[in-house]
């Protein structure tokens, strides 16, 4: 059963790197409510990487399960939620969108060099990025009836990406540490990819 798991993950991990290279940017035609939120991290894959790259980070560089797995993951949260707000309010940051490349390409060097932060380090800086994935999020949804249900199917679906990341990180903690770091380069270099098509 933990091989099975392991190879779940390993999949996933290798996997992810090709989610992070086709941005759908579209809502699969649901408009309203939960499900649009839900569905908003999970069709642009800048967000969906981020996200996960969080989760992974957190489980690969945890010293023990609780409370170190949910610094980071709850600082990208809590701050996702002030930047979708921020958003929906119509306030404007500057270079949001090189901000969240340039969060694939942290996000993405942490996993590969399995950097440990102290906890409000690790929290402030994943808190920082998560604002501007927050505003680009509100502001797309800004024009959304229901906005207390849309936020929360957005924090939701940002939970689980989290969950997923934690899991696949945790589940290969020993052994197979090139997968996460595969994946890890993979994050960064669509990063990369993001930062020179801005240029």
């Amino acid at each position: 059963m933990r091989s099975f798991h392991r190879s779940s993950a390993l999949a996933f991990l290798i996997a992810l790197p090709l989610a992070a290279s086709a941005h759908t940017g579209v809502d699969g035609g649901i408009h309203h409510g939960f499900a649009t939120g839900f569905f908003h991290p999970l069709t642009g894959a800048d967000h969906l990487a981020a996200m996960v790259a969080v989760g992974l980070w957190s489980a690969l560089t945890a010293r023990r399960a609780w409370p170190d797995l949910l610094w980071a993951p709850t600082g990208f949260a809590v701050m996702l939620l002030a930047g979708a707000l921020a958003g929906l309010a119509s306030i404007h940051l500057p270079a949001v969108e090189p901000m969240i490349a340039a969060s694939l390409l942290v996000l993405g060097l942490l996993v590969v060099t399995q950097r440990r932060l102290p906890a409000l380090a690790a929290a402030s800086l994943v808190g920082v990025f998560a604002v501007f994935h927050g505003v680009a999020h509100g502001q797309e949804l800004a024009s959304e009836s229901g906005a207390a249900l849309t936020l929360a199917g957005m924090l939701a679906a940002t939970v689980l990406l989290h969950v997923v990341g934690i899991a696949a990180g945790w589940s290969l903690r020993h052994g197979h540490r090139w997968a996460p770091r595969l994946a890890g380069a993979g994050v960064a270099a669509f990063g990369v990819a993001l930062l020179g098509g801005l240029a």
